[in-house]
């Protein structure tokens, strides 16, 4: 198995609130990339917001394949708005792709 630092974007179309945006990192906080050290020399952050309610998640998964990684935290992102009380519309996603791989030879 490896270890991926994914980053999947999504939109919040009608915003997000201080409360759902804790909601989302509580959930997802398991998987945040800062415990790897990819994510420690980057300085990566859980969930970023940009302007225009665009936002990235970045989530360390450990998966046997990079297709196989980026379906789990497109899963598991997905998760965690939903259980923040975001329909599918209210975030769409989009497609998850591979920031860093930290594999143990």
């Amino acid at each position: 198995m490896t270890d991926y630092v994914i980053t999947v974007p999504g939109t919040f179309v009608h915003g997000i609130t201080d409360d759902q945006r804790s909601a989302v990192e509580r959930k997802l906080r398991p998987q945040d990339p800062s415990n790897t050290d990819f994510g420690e020399n980057e300085d990566l952050s859980l969930l970023t917001l940009q302007d225009g309610n665009m936002f990235s998640v970045r989530l360390e998964v450990e998966a046997a394949t990079r297709a196989e990684a980026e379906t789990k935290a497109v899963e598991l992102v997905s998760a965690a708005l939903r259980a923040s009380g975001l329909a599918q519309d209210d975030a769409p996603l989009g497609p998850a792709a591979v920031t860093g791989i930290d594999r143990e030879f």
